[in-house]
């Protein structure tokens, strides 16, 4: 019993910090690029945990299927909405920070036009 409530304990407050974590990343953080970055990384993990303790702490058969459910759906749409919102900022030009010193997509598209052959 004890070790159950110290896990719940050490992953909620994990979870939470890493939630916390990604929300200073939206505030420090110089680009939108990078920020995308911080809160789909962060955020899903720390959710990840949050969730796990959950589990932990209510162990009957419906609520770890509905936490399984809800796990299962974040960790599928974190990472493919931060990269979205990555490529609309960066299509849109309004994602580079002056900090930010290698463009690989524009690094790629010159090399393109570079190779392409001369009419």
């Amino acid at each position: 019993m004890m070790i159950s409530v110290i896990a719940l304990s050490v992953l909620a407050v994990a979870g939470a910090g890493l939630v916390a974590l990604a929300g200073m990343g939206i505030l420090r953080l110089p680009d939108p690029l990078t920020r995308a970055s911080a809160v789909s990384k962060a955020a899903a993990l720390g959710l990840l945990l949050i969730i796990v303790a959950a589990m932990i702490a209510e162990w009957s058969v419906r609520s770890l299927i509905v936490l399984l459910l809800v796990l299962i759906a974040h960790l599928v749409t974190t990472p493919l909405s931060g990269t979205a919102l990555a490529r609309a900022s960066y299509k849109s030009g309004t994602a580079r920070a002056p900090v930010t010193t290698v463009d690989e997509p524009a690094e790629r598209e010159a090399r393109k036009v570079d190779e392409s052959p001369e009419d």
